[in-house]
């Protein structure tokens, strides 16, 4: 009997041969790193349910991002915990607003790292939802698309102003990337780039989140603007409704239950995409590596391999300081 000439294992028979045939080569510079931020002077309140993570006053998150400048990281991602809240989410836009205040840090010490600031008001909300609540004639309340789109126009144009270099609409509003832009426009901020929060879905895997942002649904939950998790093809029409509106990126979330969602989106789109590995997929890795079920620095690493071979060009992840130690080596 004989045998193929064509044996693929001959390629995978070292180290050096496997690098040169590799098809996927996740990099530093495909890491965002996500950081909370609060009020306060040398705070670092342990998050419980994402070991390793911490809500951070100004001084503290400026370490933070001084870290993940040395280790290459290009980028981070900011979520706030305001000191108070309230119905119309006050905090989300004000110029001395926790982000705004930790956007100006950040450049003025790290100017060359690209800060991302989110723009949700389910942090800054009484209720916990992502956009003002209205109650209805028969009793039942619900978040009210059009009225929020002001809100979060004016939170853009407020982190634009204090120097952030990307804002991140997420609330799954629609036409929150097209009021976005245009009032980012008028307020002559072209440059200001927006990563859009596409396909963003109603999933299980955010409870973490929730708990480091102190943003729980007082009511209710999201689902009503938050995409069903079974839809694929909803996904593509909301990423491309987003190009149109004038998203420079986009993004799916979570990631590893949609990697399918990625693979689609590239096939079909010719713009960056981003993936967002949340708190939950975070939490599930440092829980199994905590009992010694898996070794975890190859796990975080095949985990964000898999991610960026299924179409995405950069992945914002709770892992991003370790990959990067691992990845440098």
């Amino acid at each position: 009997m004989g045998f193929p000439r064509q044996r693929p294992r001959r390629l995978r028979r070292t180290p050096a041969l496997r690098r040169m045939v590799r098809e996927t080569a996740l990099s530093v510079d495909d890491l965002v790193l996500p950081l909370f931020v609060r009020e306060g002077k040398g705070e670092r309140r342990r998050i419980p349910s994402m070991p390793g993570c911490f809500q951070l006053s100004a001084d503290e998150l400026l370490k933070e991002a001084d870290r993940a400048a040395e280790a290459g990281i290009p980028a981070i991602i900011l979520f706030g915990i305001p000191a108070a809240k309230d119905a119309q989410a006050s905090g989300a836009h004000d110029p001395d607003g926790v982000v705004q205040r930790a956007v100006r840090t950040v450049k003025e010490r790290l100017p060359d790292l690209v800060v991302i600031a989110d723009v949700c008001l389910c942090e800054y909300t009484d209720h916990g939802h992502c956009g003002l609540v209205v109650e209805r004639p028969d009793g039942t309340r619900e978040v009210d698309n059009d009225a929020t789109l002001e809100l979060l126009a004016r939170t853009a144009v407020s982190l634009a102003a204090a120097g952030a270099d990307v804002v991140a609409p997420s609330a799954m509003m629609d036409g929150q990337v097209e009021a976005v832009r245009t009032a980012l426009d008028e307020a002559g901020h072209q440059a200001v780039a927006i990563m859009a929060y596409s396909a963003k879905y109603a999933s299980a895997f955010y409870g973490p989140f929730r708990d480091a942002a102190e943003s729980p649904p007082q009511f209710g939950d999201r689902r009503a603007y938050q995409m069903d998790p079974p839809n694929a093809r909803e996904a593509l029409r909301e990423i491309e409704l987003d190009i149109e509106e004038g998203a420079d990126i986009v993004m799916v979330k979570p990631a590893l239950a949609y990697l399918d969602v990625f693979s689609r989106a590239r096939d079909a789109f010719d713009v960056p995409i981003a993936a967002y590995n949340v708190s939950g997929e975070y939490a599930m890795l440092k829980a199994a590596s905590a009992n010694g079920w898996l070794d975890e620095t190859q796990a975080v690493l095949e985990v964000l391999t898999s991610i960026k071979r299924a179409g995405a060009d950069m992945i914002l992840t709770y892992h991003a300081l370790e990959a990067a130690a691992a990845l440098r080596g």
